[in-house]
């Protein structure tokens, strides 16, 4: 087994979650950041992270760690930590190609003692049932006797600046009893709030999976509230505030569901789940109705142009933000993409504004050039996501007396808008 002095860490993988994971160990062990990315990588190596989850000033001064895009580096390491996207496909089934690449280059360098910990958000079983195999296949090592795996949930909340890596509490676990004692002490060595060692891996996979299932079928309930309050006329964010003066009440906000947890694991536990004969009914009929807040809020926001005289057709429309949540540049499974895709079908004119997204890879997603210009007139802004920047804007600036402003997130004065989500 492994010992303090001998660890030698490369994470793989530098997004959202393997960045500041890595800079984390490398305040106590040498760690090799490592990513397929070399633009990635030699912005990295500038001290640039588009991410904007770790500062400039904190990579400048960062120790014991160094970015590579070569595979033949991940040789001089025996701990080696797996933070690859793990997204769904276009018919909503788990694509673990990017996991099983992964797995693929990691056998190529694994070697006789050395741990593979995954992060990457997968359904049970995926870890030992799905990846072991191709490390064994490319090592040629035997599981369990020559290398050992483990699965650490990652629990990043991008655009957090209070509950960030070591402040939130790390579920850890590990193919053997010891190797999973060794996988607990590694992770509880730099995570301030400690950790909570789970009984088997798929304990630990099916822990993530249920985390944001849970919170995507809470979402999905207020959602379909707004939708049966829509009809009722009946402003939801009231309703809320009035029911969340009762202790017990979790206020939960309706919205567009994206990013690349919430609208994404529920998706990995009922590919399992239905794999296993069982048709999840809660879970998915959750999904669907998140999945069509989209075309919702598009045709709300079309009533509520006519309703004060507007032809559909041409009229120029502004959204705000297209980033899935606000105050970061994630644009992960954002769906305010289907409201663009769905007022554009109207034959509107449609600009998008966010002063958080990264343009170059917004039109290379999405196919959508964001504008920076606000100073013409719409005949309606849609508020879509609630970053700061947008609650200073001086609406007037860019609509006029006439104009309908829709705003989705309840950030601006009620009087000023002419409906809520």
């Amino acid at each position: 087994m492994l010992t303090e002095p001998g660890k030698r860490i490369a994470v793989i993988g530098l997004g959202y979650v393997g960045l500041p994971l890595a800079v984390a160990f490398s305040k106590k062990y040498e760690v090799l950041g490592f990513d397929i990315n070399p633009v990635r990588v030699r912005e990295l190596k500038e001290n640039y992270d588009g991410t904007r989850e770790v500062s400039e000033e904190i990579l400048e001064n960062v120790a014991n760690l160094r970015f590579s895009d070569s595979e033949q580096d991940l040789q001089e390491c025996n701990i080696f930590i797996v933070t690859v996207p793990t997204p769904v496909d276009h018919y909503k089934k788990p694509n673990l190609v990017p996991l099983l690449n992964a797995s693929a280059m990691i056998g190529k360098a694994l070697k006789k003692g050395d741990f593979v910990i995954y992060e990457s958000t997968v359904y049970p079983g995926c870890t030992e049932d799905d990846c072991v195999p191709v490390l064994v296949r490319e090592s040629g090592l035997t599981f369990n006797v020559d290398f050992f795996c483990g699965y650490s949930p990652e629990r990043i909340n991008p655009g957090d600046k209070v509950n960030t890596l070591t402040k939130i509490k790390k579920v850890t676990s590990g193919s053997t009893p010891e190797a999973a004692r060794i996988i607990d002490e590694l992770y509880g060595s730099v995570i301030d709030a400690g950790t909570y060692l789970a009984s088997s891996i798929k304990v630990a996979e099916a822990s993530k999976a249920i985390e944001n299932a849970q919170r995507d079928v809470n979402i999905s309930f207020v959602n379909e509230l707004a939708l049966i309050f829509d009809r009722m006329d009946i402003d939801t964010t009231e309703v809320l505030e009035a029911a969340a003066t009762k202790w017990n009440f979790l206020k939960y906000k309706p919205g567009l569901v994206g990013g690349h947890c919430i609208g994404v694991d529920p998706y990995y536990l009922a590919y399992k789940a239905e794999s296993l004969g069982y048709h999840p009914q809660v879970i998915l009929s959750g999904r669907r109705v998140n999945d069509t807040m989209g075309i919702f809020v598009a045709n709300k926001l079309v009533k509520l142009m006519i309703r004060k005289g507007h032809k559909i057709e041409g009229s120029r429309v502004l959204i705000l933000g297209i980033t899935f949540k606000e105050n970061c540049p994630d644009i992960r499974n954002t769906r305010v993409t289907d409201v663009y895709r769905e007022l554009k079908d109207f034959g509107m004119q449609v600009d998008v504004h966010d002063p958080w997204a990264d343009p170059a890879q917004v039109a290379r997603e999405y196919n959508i050039e964001l504008t920076d210009n606000l100073l013409d007139k719409y005949e309606a802004v849609l508020v879509t996501v609630a970053h700061d920047a947008f609650q200073t804007l001086d609406f007037k600036k860019f609509t006029n007396d006439n104009s309908v402003i829709f705003d989705l997130k309840s950030i601006l004065p009620k009087e000023m808008v002419d409906s809520r989500l």
